[in-house]
């Protein structure tokens, strides 16, 4: 069994503002000791609230670097854009001032930009009851590339069912993070965490790959 602290909430408005105290801590510890701190994100619906929160904290936003942990290839105005959707949470009062490295641009400058924003400081993951997180999905054509240690910062994947490709953090950039936060709502998901905690291979649980990384690990949940 994979070991990771546990922390459950009594309702999600618990969860939200715990995780909202907790990473703005880390960022500011991360900016007492250096110039510049990255922040990883998931997109979805889920984080939402967490990411308005997190917005308002007086922070040293200027010095930091916001990494989606993925994003679809659409246009940046729909409203499948991870992008558009960080722009409607996170990038909005204080947090507006943060960096935020654009995927849907120039392919080759979104990937020199990742690899120079390195190693992520704080990364706050979603995780699907697939135990997909970011676009790494089980069974998805290029998984096993995308989770070598030898990929690339960013890899395009095509996971299966879903209507678009989608560029993603490889597992190693997200298992090089310095702390890693699973954010996780409902009992759907409770139970596939249970199942992404058994000992198994990468590829069947691709959320095993932050479980499993050096780094400290907390789940959060609230039903």
């Amino acid at each position: 069994m994979i070991q990771v602290a546990q922390h459950t909430y009594p309702d999600r408005d618990s969860l939200m503002r715990s995780l909202k105290e907790l990473v703005a801590d880390q960022l500011r510890a991360a900016l007492a000791s250096k110039d510049r701190a990255t922040l990883a994100v998931p997109g979805g619906t889920t984080p939402g609230p967490f990411l308005r929160l997190l917005a308002e904290e007086p922070l040293d936003w200027a010095a930091v670097t916001v990494l989606l942990t993925d994003e679809r290839l659409v246009e940046p105005t729909s409203d499948r854009s991870n992008t558009r959707l960080l722009h409607e949470t996170l990038l909005r009062g204080p947090a507006l001032e943060a960096r935020l490295v654009d995927y849907l641009g120039d392919r080759d400058a979104a990937l020199t930009a990742v690899e120079d924003a390195l190693p992520i400081d704080v990364a706050v993951l979603g995780m699907g009851t697939d135990m997909h997180t970011a676009s790494l999905f089980p069974g998805a054509p290029g998984l096993a590339d995308a989770m070598s240690p030898a990929a690339p910062a960013l890899v395009e994947v095509a996971p299966p069912d879903q209507p678009e490709g989608r560029l993603s953090l490889s597992a190693r950039v997200l298992a090089g993070a310095q702390v890693i936060h699973i954010l996780i709502t409902g009992a759907d998901k409770a139970a596939a965490l249970r199942r992404a905690l058994e000992e198994g291979p990468l590829e069947e649980a691709p959320i095993r790959a932050a479980l499993t990384a050096p780094c400290p690990v907390s789940v959060h949940y609230a039903d």
